[in-house]
């Protein structure tokens, strides 16, 4: 089994591009969605975030209070570390025990999805990483489009990732998005079949 990393800036197309991949046969991990499971429904991560960050980080009711919590991490970067350290290293136990369950299945490529994937240091749990880039004014503009939102609001977000060139240079794969959905496809789908081929290839003894 092959293990991909798959990142990219917000309004790049990387959803997109998982999405294709899911459709091709390959399983998903969506750290991102893990991660929000785990701080709205892990008792110890709960403890922890209210014991850094204050009751207020949960409603009345007990959901997590996204707007609070994000403002705290957002103008403060020490605050944003102290909730990665708490939230980052259940994420990677799940990929872990998503790889196991994959590899029991049968599994030839399975994707780790993650915004901020080399931030939080998921690459090393991977065997390669993609990144889905497009240029900034396209980006912003499928941003705006998608969310209702301004250029100014949109950048605000991409000032919270790494720089797309440096993205692109630390990865092992680069799809650009900066075409239509069909030619995306096509890129996505010859990924998908060179790391399947791969991973066939390591799981045959006669090799």
């Amino acid at each position: 089994m092959i293990t991909l990393g798959l990142t990219g800036g917000i309004g790049s197309g990387k959803s997109t591009a998982c999405r294709m991949l899911n459709d091709m046969g390959a399983r998903v991990f969506y750290a991102d969605k893990v991660a929000k499971d785990i701080m709205q429904n892990d008792a110890d991560a709960r403890a922890l975030i209210r014991d850094t960050f204050g009751s207020t980080s949960y409603n009345e009711h007990g959901s997590l209070n996204r707007s609070y919590l994000a403002a705290q991490v957002f103008s403060d970067p020490s605050k944003l570390e102290k909730l990665n350290a708490i939230v980052h290293p259940l994420v990677f136990d799940a990929f872990e025990d998503a790889k196991t369950q994959a590899e029991s299945d049968g599994v030839e490529l399975l994707v780790h999805e993650a915004a901020l994937l080399f931030e939080a240091g998921g690459d090393a749990h991977v065997d390669y990483v993609a990144v889905v880039t497009a240029p900034d004014d396209v980006r912003i503009h499928r941003v705006m489009q998608r969310d209702d939102t301004t250029e100014r609001a949109v950048r605000d977000r991409m000032q919270h990732q790494l720089p797309q060139d440096e993205i692109r240079d630390r990865a092992d794969f680069v799809i650009p998005n900066n075409a239509d959905r069909e030619a995306l496809q096509a890129k996505v789908r010859r990924l998908y079949e060179q790391l399947v081929t791969e991973a066939k290839a390591a799981s045959d003894p006669a090799a």
